[in-house]
């Protein structure tokens, strides 16, 4: 069994017109929401083996909330694949995952995150900022990962447990 774990980031700041969307940082409300939905992956015992991140600002800003919420020891891996990433290129990055590792938290961007959804587990509901997507699959290589293999566990978003 495999698990994925698709967490879009936090809620980014777009008060400065002249920052690249790249470096956006993340808002007040990002800043609080991550560690908020940290927390709910730790209640869950929700514990990666990787975690693999875009590495624009926000998204990595994100990824380094959880890991420290979560107690997770490992470097974060970033992929420069990640950002704007087109379905076929996140599944890929999926694809190439070591099958050592069992479960993993995917953190990027949308909309490359809701057509993952999508296509998975015919997901259509918009994943907002820190929203998250527990996804098994009854596999054991992520090359193997396909609709067929896949079960949707849950899906968290801040609004929802506040």
């Amino acid at each position: 069994m495999k698990k994925l774990y698709i967490i879009r980031h936090a809620k980014s700041d777009w008060s400065n017109p002249n920052l690249d969307d790249f470096d956006r940082p993340l808002n007040k409300r990002g800043k609080k929401n991550a560690p908020f939905m940290a927390d709910i992956l730790r209640q869950k015992n929700a514990n990666p083996d990787l975690i693999i991140a875009s590495p624009a600002y926000r998204t990595k800003k994100t990824a380094e909330i959880i890991k420290k919420h979560i107690a997770y020891k490992s470097p974060i891996l970033y992929d420069e694949h990640l950002y704007e990433a087109s379905l076929k290129t996140i599944l890929e990055v999926i694809n190439f995952i070591d099958d050592d590792y069992d479960t993993v938290f995917l953190v990027g961007h949308n909309p490359g995150l809701n057509m993952l959804g999508f296509y998975l587990v015919d997901f259509n509901e918009n994943i907002p900022t820190c929203g998250i997507l527990e996804i098994e699959f009854d596999c054991d290589s992520w090359r193997e990962v396909n609709k067929k293999r896949a079960k949707l566990l849950s899906f968290d978003y801040p609004k929802k447990k506040y």
